[in-house]
């Protein structure tokens, strides 16, 4: 039975549902669907690098042997043997990480919006990197933190900048490795004193950690977690290694938080999925990551060269740019009177996206800076792409 001409309802949303925006990528991917559009804007992994054979195999095997117990629920602190791996992992250098700090999150953003529920209130004091990774400054934005930008330059976050805007701030956010969206890779006498820093002021360092494993060299970098386990958090992804599909990251955390955390996520979903788990236990136990991060690494590096050597080529000598040793990114900056986003707009016209890089800036944005991502487009495509860039630049000189 239909009820007949029904009032409209009057829907009355929250004050935080209206602090929400929409991702400024997500609504440039929505462009860049269009087969015709070489995209340099997502920040996604190369398809090419999945290993679907390998996947298939292993849901294969986890559904054949322990199906029924793949198929439950499960804990919400996660699967305890993938728990252990990753705590193995991360113990190195004298550090001791037990699986008891590790937490499962259905991706890493799970994790920031975790971190942001359990650690701020509206108008706590949050530090970030200048500029700093969306994504965070989108989840945590939902709770109505104050941001605090930490000087930066060409190595990454100065740590002596900290103290002058540390004082009641709730925690720094930073992403020491290839950064996004920079691509800068924080020095190890930095992360050094960093740690030193964080741990004299009593503040808590989150350390985002989705791009370490791609070093270009394939020189491993060390972790803050490992200089100072019962000060840093860390944040661990298997989207850039394995897929992004999975919707699969963790925590690990001193134990009196990653317990608050796994409260919070309890409220929020219960557990990540426990076939999914499984399945990447299987995949990574016997070592398989040593053999194929190393064809990502091969692969992302030679297409970061195509496209360094491209800009060096077409780019007006005035634009400046970051050269990174690993990840997915280039950072351009333009002379200061050209808009990115306006910039955009002609790209566009030409069949060429990017990212404008002001929503990078949690304050004072930088309208003559744009990311770059070269992973999924093929060598010539890059070369194409960048040399259209080129031309409109150069007219807006």
């Amino acid at each position: 039975m239909k009820i007949e001409n029904p009032n409209p309802i009057q829907w009355r949303f929250s004050e935080r549902a209206a602090q929400l925006q929409s991702s400024f990528i997500r609504e440039i991917l929505k462009i860049t669907q269009q087969p015709e559009i070489i995209s340099f804007a997502g920040g996604l992994p190369s398809p090419a690098t999945f290993p679907v054979d390998v996947m298939k195999a292993a849901y294969d095997k986890v559904l054949s042997t322990t199906g029924k117990t793949a198929l439950q629920y499960g804990p919400t602190d996660g699967y305890m043997p993938l728990r252990q791996w990753i705590a193995d992992s991360l113990s190195v250098n004298g550090a001791k990480i037990v699986p008891e700090q590790v937490l499962m999150v259905s991706g890493s953003q799970q994790a920031l919006d975790l971190l942001g529920k359990v650690l701020i209130d509206e108008g706590s004091r949050v530090l970030v990197e200048t500029p700093s990774y969306l994504g965070a400054l989108q989840a945590f934005s939902v709770y109505r933190p104050e941001f605090k930008s930490v000087q930066t330059d060409d190595h990454g976050l100065v740590p002596s900048s900290l103290a002058p805007v540390a004082e009641g701030a709730r925690l720094l956010y930073a992403l020491p490795n290839f950064q996004n969206p920079t691509g800068r890779t924080l020095s190890v006498e930095r992360r050094l004193e960093l740690v030193e820093t964080c741990a004299r002021l009593g503040l808590p360092l989150i350390e985002d950690d989705p791009y370490g494993a791609l070093s270009y060299k394939g020189e491993p970098l060390p972790k803050m977690v490992a200089m100072n386990p019962e000060g840093v958090i860390y944040m661990g992804s298997f989207s850039k290694v394995l897929t992004p599909g999975i919707r699969l990251g963790y925590v690990v955390a001193p134990l009196p938080l990653v317990r608050r955390l796994e409260l919070a996520k309890q409220a929020a979903d219960l557990h990540t999925a426990q076939l999914t788990q499984m399945v990447v236990h299987e995949v990574v136990k016997d070592g398989f990551l040593d053999q194929h991060i190393p064809t990502i690494r091969d692969l992302y590096g030679n297409q970061c060269q195509v496209m360094l050597d491209a800009m060096a080529e077409h780019f007006p000598a005035s634009a400046t740019w970051t050269k990174p040793e690993g990840g997915m990114f280039i950072w351009v900056t333009l002379p200061k009177h050209i808009n990115a986003m306006e910039l955009l707009d002609e790209a566009i016209k030409e069949k060429v996206a990017f990212v404008p890089g002001a929503p990078f800036y949690a304050n004072e944005p930088e309208t003559n800076t744009l990311r770059l991502s070269f992973v999924t487009v093929p060598p010539e495509r890059i070369r194409q792409g960048i040399a259209i860039l080129g031309k409109l630049i150069a007219a807006r000189l």
